[in-house]
């Protein structure tokens, strides 16, 4: 690691919390240079959905590349680009009755949400946003004006300006409802809340704390925004892609979006990301949003493969089946260590387990880490371990991987009381 230290800045994250040099990966595992195996309940932060190094993504990049395949063309026709589109319209829109244009921003997920902000703004002739607490949607300059967590947000580099921050839902508990809270402000002239041109939010707040909002919420906040000519914008980058059960997040609760911005796992794990907009929205003169990475040829071949796993409803059986081990699991766990007021919260295969002892959750990872399990922590106080395995793990590894968590708790616990017996015995 001696190059890392010396060379990479300071700003590295994740190799603090795994601190070891990966070598190979294969479906949900993980290996090192030493050779150790790690259980992978990360997955990319939700971009290996599909497992790293799927065999259908490595035989079709190896024979795109091979026969010479367009690897860079901007927004140029691409016969990799076609197939992509024409797989996504067959597979993923047609069935769903879903019209909308696709627009391919920079490679990654901020790039998309700045598309979004700017196109909403644009068609509305409005700058005001509505984001929710908690949310999070990137790091560039626009995309961290509607992220909430604090950590992100110095005084130094942010422009505030044109966002309003609202209560998500359950954000007050469970006896307000937020939703009438929200079309007080925006119904009345002297709230002070400029009627926005769009609001931004994810069904599942994943990096706030796998906050998950009811239908019954969504529903109302896509009834205010009916209500009063406002666009409804579903960031959909990380719980899209099957990571909630259903292709997208917001099947369940019957939404219409006005856009939906996708990335992560739409890639099969290489850079891209994409904003669907309904086709009156599609106000753009030719170039008027650009980039040099717009669109990622390989990424469309590893894409095409890998939306062949919603040609039918197998996989979100599939899906459906590791989700009850997982919540069931997880559940036993909050009852075994229920005296650390320890909570269960989540939805399809992203699901987290709340401690709100300061602290703990990240000693638990650490251990976890140790005994051969990748996995991190979400929440504004990092108070939620987060499993986000990937959507093909197999049951035997995610009962392993759970199982580590459940010694790596214990494991905290016994030190814990190591520690105030050890500092009883010195006090007398």
């Amino acid at each position: 690691m001696r190059i890392i230290e010396q060379i990479e800045s300071q700003v590295r994250s994740y190799v603090r919390h795994f601190p070891t040099i990966f070598k190979s990966a294969k479906w949900a595992t993980l290996y090192d240079e030493q050779g150790k195996e790690y259980i992978d309940f990360f997955a990319g932060a939700g971009t290996l959905n599909y497992g790293h190094n799927n065999p259908a993504v490595t035989t079709a990049l190896i024979e795109y590349l091979r026969n010479d395949g367009i690897v860079h063309g901007l927004d140029m026709a691409t016969t990799a680009k076609t197939s992509f589109l024409e797989k996504f319209y067959s597979t993923i829109l047609s069935p769903r009755h879903m019209e909308y244009k696709v627009q391919f921003s920079g490679p990654t997920g901020t790039n998309a949400v700045e598309t979004a902000l700017k196109i909403a703004r644009m068609v509305k002739g409005r700058s005001n946003i509505i984001s929710f607490t908690n949310g999070f949607h990137g790091l560039t300059m626009g995309s961290m004006a509607v992220t909430g967590n604090a950590f992100y947000r110095d005084e130094a580099f942010i422009n505030r300006t044109n966002v309003t921050f609202m209560p998500y839902d359950g954000y007050f508990g469970s006896g307000t409802n937020t939703a009438l809270y929200i079309r007080k402000f925006i119904e009345d002239n002297s709230s002070g809340v400029d009627l926005p041109a769009a609001f931004i939010l994810e069904t599942v707040q994943a990096e706030g704390g796998i906050n998950v909002a009811s239908s019954e919420w969504l529903k109302e906040i896509e009834q205010i925004c009916h209500d009063f000519d406002i666009l409804l914008i579903v960031d959909d980058i990380q719980v899209g892609n099957g990571r909630t059960g259903t292709f997208f997040s917001f099947e369940e609760a019957g939404l219409n979006p006005d856009i939906i911005i996708l990335s992560k796992s739409i890639g099969g794990g290489l850079p891209m990301a994409m904003v669907l907009m309904k086709p009156e929205l599609d106000q753009w003169k030719p170039g008027e949003h650009t980039g040099t990475f717009r669109g990622n040829n390989l990424a469309f071949v590893a894409s095409k493969e890998l939306l062949s796993y919603w040609d039918n409803g197998d996989f979100t059986e599939a899906i459906r089946y590791r989700e009850n081990i997982l919540k069931e699991e997880l559940s036993a766990l909050a009852k075994k260590y229920s005296g650390l007021d320890c909570s269960v919260r989540g939805r399809g295969m992203i699901y987290g387990l709340h401690f709100p002892q300061q602290g703990f959750c990240g000693n638990v990872t650490a251990e976890a880490f140790e005994r051969g399990l990748v996995i991190e922590l979400s929440g504004a106080n990092s108070d939620v371990i987060k499993f986000l395995p990937p959507l093909v793990i197999e049951e035997e590894l995610l009962r392993r991987g759970i199982n580590i968590i459940d010694e790596s708790i214990q494991i905290c616990l016994d030190k814990k009381e190591a520690m105030m017996k050890g500092a009883y015995c010195l006090d007398t």
